[in-house]
């Protein structure tokens, strides 16, 4: 998987999220299939902290059910980067233990312009992957 296409009401999400906790770090999943997001799973920073993530365990244990119930797959892993630029910082390469998963940083560094950016963070090696924000008149959950 070196790509990603995420609906734009899914990528509206995830930007109201990180700019509404501003200053803290947020995150979440995002599910689907292939390549495709079809949901979002806002999480808890449970380090409740600006410069890095940590998810609650029994949320994230909870979500992984419900994406396996619902027949998806975790495509990607989320978080912000309020103040910094959409590239892993030591820590994220450091904690990246998920394989097989897209990360996914949204920058808020530039108010007017936010980025998101997607990488492979496999055994301290990180890889740039293709992010697509589509058009989509779909909503989802979250």
């Amino acid at each position: 998987m070196l790509k990603l296409e995420i609906p734009a009401y899914v990528f509206e999400q995830m930007l109201e999220q990180a700019k509404a906790q501003a200053p803290i770090e947020v995150c979440g999943i995002l599910a689907g299939n292939g390549s495709k997001v079809e949901k979002l799973y806002k999480m808890t920073n449970a380090d409740n902290s600006s410069n890095r993530f940590m998810m609650e365990p029994k949320e994230q244990f909870a979500v992984v059910k419900d994406i396996r119930s619902a027949g998806l797959e975790m495509l990607a892993i989320y978080h912000s980067h309020p103040e910094t630029p959409a590239r892993p910082s030591a820590e994220d390469i450091r904690l990246a233990l998920t394989a097989n998963v897209i990360y996914l940083i949204v920058s808020l560094q530039d108010a007017n312009a936010p980025a998101v950016k997607g990488f492979l963070l496999e055994d301290g090696n990180v890889a740039k992957v293709s992010v697509k924000i589509s058009d989509s008149e779909t909503s989802c959950d979250s």
